[in-house]
């Protein structure tokens, strides 16, 4: 083990958060360029490109998951999660080259319609993803010990990441997207391959810091475990099913009935996780419960939150309509920049601090009922670039906060011997959202008149979400001095 990461200095905190931003770097690309690029190059409907969109959720249903049970119970290339980080690394960068080319290759493989194209592209670069999204979060909690030490390590993920992300949206705007896509491709394969080969990874995961009676234990879950732990997200994903369905098959509908009977079912489903009591419970139900909670929370989160990612661009039209193809793509490139170089500059100096004083979760709860405030003061206000600008500014409180703290949360309420799958599970309650905010926002937006439309959706579902975190209890830990590795990695 080198001497940086048995300090755990700050150097070796920026070491282990490249491959995380190796990731975040390819999304960004994705954020800036592809509805961009469908609208402007290809000519896709506001619902077609909902639906590109919504390849990259279902790849995070698959990958997460099954990437993170099969990474917590493998050992080759001297690790369990590098093997999948340079993997998913060299896939990324492969698929943001084809980005630009979806023309190019839709006629290399003779296939008529781009949106098929698109699709896969899309599909395979999210796959890409999430192959390394899951390894990249885990390991940082399998080499770091539950406390501050993980908060930072989280922390300084997102602030080297979020850096990275201002950087993108830089190049976006002074450079144009097709340079960012190119760049793009080389920064991923380089801090994807290099990086893993400098971090030790513990050969057995410890249940709890100086807590063995899970080494060398078997890791596995049942499908009955899964869908239990899921519980408050089974309204998200039985839309996602039908929606799906009834958009590959082109089926026209003729009714919300099935939407409103899902949207109570989700409601009482979080409302009885968020309910439930942890205290005097047994520590592996109490930790089931509190998982629970933050997937209810964190799922309110990510509706709002993608639904501006991917519909900003049709609000920006419709607002500013003497502006050109090129002036939304600048418009959208400066959102996004000043989004995350507040997302990047806060964790690690402003919100770790904050966690140390009054908790994790208390931080961010009070971040996303300001970004809540951020949405509304963008829908009445919003009317030109100036205000926009400053109320993304606000936002990316929240994104700072959303992108750092919840990992840290929810790594303290699970078996650390699973944490890929958890990590995994987790993601659940980001892809999910999104495939509502691919299919079903989708055609709101559509439809509406007023794409202003998406601003009230996103405050709702964050101010939603702020109500949920205050539900989520802190857990109380006594931080070791050094963390916990049995075995070794070389």
């Amino acid at each position: 083990m080198n001497d940086l990461q048995k300090r755990l200095s700050a150097p070796f905190f920026v070491l282990l958060s490249l491959p995380a931003t190796a990731m975040g770097f390819a999304l960004s690309v994705q954020i800036a360029a592809l509805s961009w690029i469908l609208d402007t190059q290809y000519g896709l409907a506001i619902d077609e490109i909902g639906l590109v969109w919504a390849a990259g959720p279902l790849a995070g249903i698959l990958g997460q998951v099954a990437i993170g049970i099969i990474s917590d119970n493998v050992w080759f290339w001297q690790g369990r999660r590098r093997p999948f980080i340079l993997i998913g690394g060299v896939l990324a960068a492969l698929m943001l080259l084809a980005l630009p080319n979806i023309g190019v290759v839709s006629t290399a493989l003779g296939i008529d319609g781009i949106l098929v194209v698109a699709i896969t592209i899309a599909l395979t670069l999210d796959f890409a993803i999430n192959i390394s999204f899951n390894p990249t979060r885990s390991i940082i909690a399998d080499v770091t010990p539950e406390g501050e030490k993980r908060t930072k390590g989280y922390t300084w993920m997102q602030t080297v990441s979020g850096l990275f992300g201002v950087l993108a949206y830089g190049i976006s705007i002074w450079f144009g997207n097709y340079f960012l896509i190119y760049f793009g491709a080389v920064l991923v394969l380089l801090f994807s391959i290099i990086p893993p080969f400098f971090i030790e990874e513990p050969r057995e995961l410890a249940n709890e810091p100086g807590d063995d009676e899970a080494a060398g234990a078997g890791h596995q879950a049942s499908f009955g475990e899964i869908l239990r732990t899921i519980l408050p997200l089974w309204g998200f994903a039985i839309y996602a099913v039908y929606g799906m369905t009834l958009r590959v098959l082109e089926v026209e509908r003729t009714s919300y009935l099935v939407e409103y009977i899902l949207l109570a079912l989700t409601i009482v489903l979080i409302g009885v996780v968020l309910f439930r009591s942890e205290a005097n419970k047994p520590r592996d139900e109490a930790g089931l419960i509190g998982f629970q909670k933050v997937l209810a929370a964190h799922s309110f989160t990510w509706v709002g939150i993608q639904t501006m990612f991917i519909y900003l661009f049709a609000y920006v039209k419709d607002t500013l309509p003497s502006l050109n193809d090129e002036g939304v793509g600048a418009v959208i490139s400066m959102s996004f920049l000043l989004f995350n170089l507040i997302a990047a500059i806060l964790p690690a100096f402003v919100l770790e601090p904050i966690t140390r004083r009054i908790g994790r979760v208390k931080t961010h709860t009070a971040c996303i009922a300001i970004m809540a405030l951020g949405y509304a003061g963008i829908l009445f206000f919003g009317q030109t670039e100036l205000v926009i600008y400053s109320f993304m500014v606000i936002l990316g409180i929240g994104w700072a906060a959303t992108v750092s703290l919840p990992f840290a949360i929810m790594s303290q309420k699970v078996d650390q011997a699973k944490m890929g799958l958890y990590m995994g599970l987790f993601n659940l309650s980001v892809v999910l959202p999104q495939l509502v905010a691919s299919l079903g926002v989708g055609e709101i937006v559509e439809a509406a008149p007023d794409k202003s439309v998406m601003f009230v959706i996103c405050a709702i579902t964050l101010g939603l979400s702020a109500l949920a975190w205050a539900f989520v209890r802190e857990h109380q830990t006594e931080e070791p001095e050094v963390p916990v590795i049995v075995g070794s990695g070389h």
